[in-house]
């Protein structure tokens, strides 16, 4: 998610301040769209004020009831998910006027993207132990994904899928939360159906690339190269052409970040 304004939204028809009703809440502004849904920044139209994000599914996926029901099974995991600290709090999955959305926190502050963007634009770097804790955190976010068992105590065998700098946000706190986490399946399910997933490569492993069954792993390996992205501030893979590209990724060759950072120790 990201701060930037937009009235690109569909929803907000109206004059660019003013607050456009949405059952139970009010949309304050576009945050972000994607192949799935629309978020906007909003907040509950009586009562408290504190700020929420809410995904509105587009409404020409809605037409489809796999895509509906997709949207509704990851929202629900989302909200199992929710009691984590390192994955966003998700509050609600609901309908309104035929459009389904989730509710979930407003995390004031900046995605992983951006701060790579900015680290770039500006030739510096995370510092080392800044990226040692958001790497942690994120770790600890997939840890409990993956360990989560279901009511009868048998594991539910959750793999993200879609482990990268845009799904991570940095708090202006100093919290780092994993976003869609639990819509990551579907939407990875409808952009592979669609072919959009440009961008992403660079951080699938490479059994994902190869379309081999995944576990947890890809997963580890997904938060694995965006530490290294941080302690670098490179992508370590690159290409040309998304083929060569996705020739990177299958060989798995990854030089050691102190070849780029002199601040990062051999081991």
């Amino acid at each position: 998610m990201s701060d930037r304004p937009s009235q690109e939204g569909k929803l907000l028809a109206g004059a660019p301040n003013d607050p456009v009703p949405f059952g139970r809440y009010a949309l304050l502004g576009l945050i972000a769209r994607g192949g799935m849904a629309e978020v906007y920044r909003a907040r509950p139209a009586v009562g408290a004020r504190r700020l929420l994000a809410v995904k509105v599914m587009r409404p020409q996926l809605a037409r489809e009831a796999r895509f509906v029901d997709m949207f509704h099974r990851e929202g629900k995991l989302a909200m199992m998910l929710s009691s984590n600290r390192c994955i966003v709090e998700t509050l609600e999955l609901g309908q309104h006027d035929g459009r389904h959305f989730i509710t979930m926190e407003y995390i004031g502050g900046r995605d992983l993207t951006q701060v790579l963007r900015r680290c770039q634009e500006t030739q510096q770097r995370i510092p080392v132990p800044h990226a040692v804790y958001i790497a942690a955190r994120i770790a600890e976010g997939l840890h409990f994904a993956h360990t989560l068992a279901g009511p009868d105590g048998r594991p539910l065998n959750i793999v993200n899928r879609d482990v990268s700098p845009s799904n991570v946000r940095l708090s202006y706190d100093g919290d780092v939360k994993l976003l869609d986490f639990g819509i990551a399946q579907a939407l990875m399910k409808f952009t592979s159906e669609i072919g959009i997933l440009k961008g992403k490569f660079s951080y699938m492993s490479p059994e994902q690339i190869r379309g081999m069954p995944l576990d947890a792993r890809t997963d580890v390996f997904s938060a694995g190269i965006i530490l290294h992205e941080m302690l670098t501030t490179e992508k370590l893979f690159r290409g040309d052409t998304e083929f060569a590209l996705m020739e990177k990724v299958r060989k798995a060759e990854v030089p050691r970040p102190s070849e780029f950072n002199r601040r990062v120790t051999g081991e």
